[in-house]
């Protein structure tokens, strides 16, 4: 079907609209986010400048995820030295997102220029040297101990993981690729939500795009077109609740002609169990886990994404470690 400026906003949030510029050679993807966001980010109380970075990492994650075709778990991981420890999203082939961060309190009201009190405080321009300092943005497609897991590693550089993720494209992929990412939380009366988009440009090989016999500076001019495009959206028109993903995109290709394919969905749901975290225990042998009880004496383990708690006594314990023997 071809973008119209009609459409309702229902339904539009928590999934991906790809779509394709057959005049251009050119395929692409809006994601938006809202109630996911809301279900991982508002459970742990991050201070914002920590839980929008991971707001649009995990859009990001998304965005790049919805390219691939696979079977099992891509991961987008964040590692630095700076107050930002460590973002990780990871998004599963059924539409099953989640994400946590690690955090130097510390250190994040140094980067701020806060005295402590960093909580009100939104990520700075330009934030990722600001706030992750030195790292790496990995990305991971695990199919199962049965295929080979794939990783493509970058170095952490660029003012905002857009530019992180142009850095890998170039340098892994030798895919021309345009991203821009937008997020923000709003107070409400019923408390604060968040919007996160992500819009995603990418050159198609010649060959999927039947342009064989394009002129190569026609192809240059073509995708440069494209980029200027999708860089004209305005955050706010991409975090509009009222504007439909169609409409957004009818507005950036309607001279194109963009042709939509069907939505994909996500929703916010975690992986761990009592079962996984029995098989992690058993691996551990018993007197090391001295260091994992709390001041009840209990064995407490905390899931970093859903921050569920599994608790176990002597008693689980016996029973957990008599059937590993």
């Amino acid at each position: 079907m071809t973008a119209t400026s009609e459409g309702t906003p229902s339904g539009d949030w928590d999934r991906a609209l790809p779509f394709q510029l057959d005049a251009l050679g050119v395929r692409g993807r809006l994601v938006r986010l809202g109630p996911v966001l809301d279900a991982i980010i508002e459970r742990h109380g991050y201070p914002l400048a920590v839980a929008r970075p991971l707001a649009e990492a995990m859009t990001l994650c998304t965005a790049l995820a919805t390219t691939l075709k696979y079977d099992g778990i891509f991961t987008l991981q964040i590692s630095g030295d700076g107050a930002i420890r460590l973002l990780v999203a990871d998004l599963t082939s059924d539409g099953a997102l989640r994400g946590y961060a690690q955090f130097d309190s510390w250190k994040l009201a140094v980067a701020l220029g806060t005295t402590g009190h960093s909580g009100d405080h939104d990520a700075p321009d330009g934030y990722v040297p600001k706030l992750f300092g030195s790292g790496r943005l990995a990305f991971t497609v695990d199919q199962g101990r049965h295929s080979e897991r794939y990783q493509g590693v970058v170095p952490l550089e660029g003012a905002t993981l857009a530019d992180c993720a142009h850095l890998y494209f170039r340098q892994s992929e030798q895919l021309p690729t345009g991203i821009k990412i937008a997020a923000r939380r709003d107070e409400t009366a019923d408390g604060g939500h968040w919007r996160a988009a992500a819009l995603m440009v990418q050159q198609m090989p010649e060959f999927d795009a039947g342009r064989l016999d394009a002129d190569p500076e026609q192809r240059e001019d073509d995708w440069r077109k494209a980029v200027i495009l999708m860089a004209s959206a305005t955050e706010r028109e991409m975090l509009d609740p009222a504007l439909p993903g169609e409409g957004l995109l009818f507005r950036l290709f309607h001279a194109e002609g963009a042709r939509l394919f069907d939505r994909r969905s996500f929703e916010a749901r975690c992986r761990c169990s009592r079962t996984r975290i029995d098989g992690v225990l058993k691996s551990i042998r018993r007197e090391e886990l001295t260091g994992l009880r709390d001041d009840r004496g209990l064995v407490a383990v905390k899931c970093e994404f859903c921050s569920a708690e599994y608790v176990y006594d002597d008693g689980d314990l016996d029973r957990l470690y008599a059937s590993a023997a």
